[in-house]
Order: C-alpha cells, then structure tokens, then sequence
C-alpha cells in the first residue's frame, strides 16, 4: 500500500509544491518563508511519522494568511488523496499532548465533512514570525482540504511557544492515530453508510 500524494498548488497570491507519504518515518524538508510555521510543520511531520516535503511561497510583503491558509488547504488534500477511500482506516483519533506547563487536546475524524472547533487563545500577536491568529486559519484550510472534522482545545498554558508547539505534536498524533490500518477491519470503509 502505497498511500502518499503529491499536490502542487498555484495562484495568484501563493505557490506549493508539498509531497506526503503517510506511512514514513518522520523525515521532512519544509521551507514557507515563516521560520515559527516551518518548526511548526517539522514536528507535526516527526511525531506523525509522516515523510513531509513543502516548498511554499506566497506574497508576505501584503500578509502571511494567504500562505498560512493555502498550506493548510495543500496538507488537508495531500491526505485526502492518499487516504483514498479510507478502507480499513481507524478514522478518527485523539490526543492530549503536554508540552511543558502547557497541555492541547486534539481530536479528528477524516469522515467527509469540514467543520472546525478551535479552541485555544494566544497573550502575544506573534509567535517568532508566525501571527498568532493565523494557526486557527491553517486548521480550518486543513479541515476544509482534508474534509475532516478537528476539534482542538487549549486546556491550559503560559508560554505561547509551547501552546502552540504542543497543539501541533497533538494534532500531528491524533492525524497518525486517524490515519492507522485497523487489522480486525479487513479493508471495510470506516463507515455505517459504506462509502466516505
């Protein structure tokens, strides 16, 4: 089973080029132009051993959102076109990912709809070069490319860097979790309906 895409995305305010394999070893090459964002989609590649490469480029003179939200959109398709018709996927999961004195709780369901809870508030505007209130836009760019439903809530934490880090390793586990072959499912879609 080879399940891993290619998504190459052009616009008019942004360039992507990103290659997925879901079943890696945590590898990855990730160059946005935002420093915080790259970090950010280093660890998620590492904690859900997902071989990640990404080369994005957007118009960052006017804002970071159309680059940040188009990436999310790109990742989101990336597993939706290699998840396939999601036989024999877990389909959901979920994670509680303490990172310091910070603690995330994140929980996804690849099952055909887009619908984001995000639940998390950050003190300063920016977290290194990555404006704060953009990590809400790339999860709902994920949700709406992956067609999944993503819940993810702030329990409680100081330090911005470590909220947003550890919603990110949360996400990253709970993606991998959703993403995992169920042996007893014997390649049945995940789903009462029978299809996704």
């Amino acid at each position: 089973m080879n399940r891993s895409a290619k998504i190459e995305r052009k616009t008019s305010e942004t360039e992507i080029l990103l290659q997925l394999s879901i079943d890696g070893s945590g590898k990855s090459s990730v160059s946005t132009g935002i420093g915080f964002f790259d970090h950010m989609l280093s660890s998620f590649a590492k904690h859900g051993l997902f071989d990640l490469e990404l080369s994005a480029k957007g118009d960052l003179e006017v804002d970071q959102h159309h680059l940040v939200e188009d990436v999310g959109i790109v990742l989101g398709e990336a597993f939706l076109q290699a998840l396939s018709d999601k036989r024999g996927i877990a389909r959901a999961g979920c994670f509680a990912f303490p990172m310091d004195e910070a603690l995330s709780l994140v929980s996804v369901d690849f099952g055909g709809r887009a619908v984001l809870v995000f639940d998390a508030k950050f003190a300063r505007e920016a977290m290194g070069e990555l404006q704060s209130d953009l990590v809400r836009e790339f999860f709902a760019g994920f949700c709406q490319g992956a067609r999944c439903n993503l819940c993810v809530r702030l329990l409680y934490g100081g330090n911005d860097h470590h909220k947003c880090e550890g919603i990110f390793k949360g996400f990253a586990r709970a993606v991998a979790q959703a993403c995992e072959i169920r042996g007893r499912a014997a390649g049945a879609v995940p789903s009462t309906k029978g299809v996704i």
